[in-house]
């Protein structure tokens, strides 16, 4: 007889019930520790701008008063209504950024599939100011911390530059080592921050709490309506306490909506609040702080601690920067944006973990050239803010035709809502643009060249596939060149990888034609990026028989992924394709690109093209090609 079922005990019960409140636990504290590192270092240098920076408002009540107003409707309007209520909405399963967002634009007709373009281009923008964002945040993170030591004393003044250069070209230099083992420390460290904010700020709201009446958006009205030009130029420097809030949205796919949703309602934003009001009390009651303002806060005797505990904190947040530009350039590859890049995974456990040499390298040269260039945080701050807004009105303008388009939303209501953020991410990007004359050229300049690499890479990449498309041939041609040239087959199996899966790789035409051999089993493998961040096992790869020994294999992954030989061919032994692995030949095609009489880009960009193609990271690494059974056949093509 079978046993019946026994009834759930109270404590299995409650013991299937903690599990799923420790994993949101768990996934909350990691969030803390990377999504909010940016956004959470802000009252560092935030305030300050507003009232010592170039674009100084004097200090009086009213302007504290109004200040403190746009930082409490800044953060509640733009990160708290705008991201986290509806951008985190568009998510391409489960994985955020404005690169998953371009990805779900899907036009259904014909006018909008012409127009896409744009909407790409515009998204791919977005995403190359990113780069920029990345070299100054850690410059200002760092700086800004360490400038607490002129505080303790003005002896120490000499030595913040220095200090900030070893400690960014600390950073840099363990990259290449993971930071799987500092990540276990980054949440406990900025959850320790946020307590520190919040306490420091309730202790300067305590002694003025009248500042808590800048609540209210009256305030912010008056303070614009009387200061006019010089008011709104303000809000760029207003606009420092959001500059985290892209990452909100990039790192959803790595804790999901619900934790990032919960920290920053419960801890994050009571934490900045607190401390952006504390300070704002502190101003009330001496306005000459305002130069070093968030020390101000510290008493005395906690002055060291705390600046040990802010340089920690920067750190973090640049760390969170600098996997972001990572984990970018590793979608922009797998999108056919970039050329292949070495890739190094750090983690055997967690699959966002990687590294990117060539970006580390560049990202170390440029963070600390700014660092030494603009000497103080302050000076940072002028030229930060410019390449964010840009991308925050980029990402508005996507979330507008996805909503619309694949989510089917009425303009009815679609259009009061997104015309709403557009005025205030127009309002924040018109008054950052005052500081391109200060510095912001430069993260635009790097978005620019960023754009211009990637831009010329996918527009070289389709020319040179319809060239070859030109001068390939299909199967059928294939079947009439081996009855007409009659090669010798040998016994083993051959695999030809192809870009494109409906023509025949060229270097399986070169090997008929000129070697004359052919090998009894012939895969022809095409690997193909899908729009989507993971594919599935059970859709990865798909195997199609085409007779006489010779089969097509796909193999489909997402941006998210890399793709590998013995996963691809371990799932195709599944559907029947009985190789060893270890026995097979892989054949590449070594392209030569030359440039014609009539180039089909400008001379400038074929030349680009052919040096990246020329220095792009070999296919057998990319792929994860067994180097001992690879045999490369060189193609020269005319652009």
């Amino acid at each position: 007889m079978a046993d019946k079922p026994q009834p759930e005990t109270g404590r299995e019960k409650d013991s299937g019930a903690r599990e799923p409140r420790r994993r949101l636990l768990s996934l909350s504290i990691a969030a803390l520790g990377i999504v909010f590192g940016d956004i959470g270092t802000s009252p560092l240098y935030a305030i300050r701008e507003c009232f010592h920076g170039d674009y100084g408002i004097p200090v009086t009540p009213v302007n504290i008063m109004g200040v403190l107003s746009l930082i409490f409707w800044t953060l509640v309007l733009i990160v708290t209504l705008k991201y986290l209520t509806f951008i985190l909405r568009a998510d391409n399963h489960g994985e955020g950024g404005i690169i998953a967002l371009t990805s779900l634009i899907r036009p259904r007709k014909l006018l909008q599939r012409q127009q896409k373009w744009l909407l790409v281009a515009l998204g791919l923008f977005g995403a190359c100011l990113l780069y920029g964002d990345g070299m100054i945040t850690p410059a200002i993170s760092v700086m800004s911390a360490i400038e607490g030591i002129k505080v303790i004393t003005s002896r120490f003044e000499p030595y913040v530059i220095p200090l900030t250069v070893v400690i960014l070209t600390s950073l840099f230099m363990v990259q290449p080592h993971g930071t799987g083992k500092v990540g276990a420390v980054f949440g406990p460290v900025i959850c320790c921050w946020f307590v520190v904010l919040a306490v420091l700020g309730v202790a300067g709201i305590v002694r003025q709490p009248r500042i808590l009446l800048a609540v209210s958006p009256w305030y912010a009205f008056d303070f614009i309506r009387h200061n006019h030009l010089h008011g709104f130029l303000v809000l760029g420097a207003v606009f420092l306490v959001a500059t985290g809030a892209e990452a909100l949205y990039a790192d959803m796919g790595h804790f999901g909506r619900l934790p990032i949703r919960i920290v920053w309602l419960v801890l994050v934003l009571p934490a900045l609040l607190l401390n952006y009001f504390g300070q704002g009390a502190l101003l009330l009651r001496d306005p000459s702080l305002a130069a070093n303002l968030f020390y101000a806060l510290v008493p005395s005797w906690l002055m060291i601690p705390i600046v040990i505990l802010a340089t920690a904190a920067t750190i973090i947040a640049s760390q969170a920067v600098i996997s972001g530009a990572f984990s970018l350039t590793r979608q922009a590859v797998q999108l056919g944006y970039f050329p292949r890049l070495r890739i190094i995974h750090t983690s055997a456990s967690q699959i966002g973990q990687i590294y990117v040499p060539l970006i580390n390298w560049l990202l170390m040269i440029c963070t600390i050239g700014l660092a030494v260039g603009f000497r103080s945080s302050s000076h940072l701050a002028a030229a930060y803010g410019v390449a964010v807004t840009s991308t925050m009105l980029i990402s508005t303008i996507l979330f507008y035709v996805v909503a619309r388009e694949k989510w089917h939303w009425r303009r009815l209501y679609l259009l009061p809502l997104v015309f709403f953020f557009l005025l205030m991410d127009l309002a924040f990007f018109l008054a950052n643009i005052g500081k391109i004359m200060h510095g912001a050229w430069f993260p635009l300049v790097i978005g620019g060249l960023v754009f211009t690499v990637m831009v010329t890479w996918k527009k070289g990449r389709e020319l040179l596939g319809t060239r070859i498309k030109s001068q390939a041939m299909d199967f059928a041609a294939l079947q009439e060149l081996l009855a007409r040239e009659q090669p010798t087959r040998i016994n083993g199996a051959a695999v030809f990888l192809s870009g494109n899966p409906d023509v025949v790789p060229m270097a399986l035409q070169h090997n008929i034609r000129h070697n004359r051999i052919i090998h009894t089993t012939v895969v022809l493998l095409h690997v193909a990026t899908r729009e989507l961040p993971r594919v599935p096992n059970s859709q990865k790869v798909v195997l199609e028989k085409l007779g006489g020994g010779f089969y097509r294999l796909t193999a489909n992954y997402g941006y998210m992924e890399e793709p590998s030989m013995p996963n691809i061919f371990s799932l195709a032994r599944e559907q029947g394709l009985e190789i060893d692995l270890e026995q097979v030949s892989f054949f590449l095609g070594r392209e030569k690109l030359t440039i014609g009489e009539r180039p089909l880009m400008p001379r400038w960009q074929v030349k680009l093209f052919a040096f990246m193609s020329r220095n792009a990271f070999d296919a057998v690494d990319f792929f994860d090609i067994p180097p001992t059974q690879v045999v490369e056949l060189g193609v020269a093509w005319e652009i």
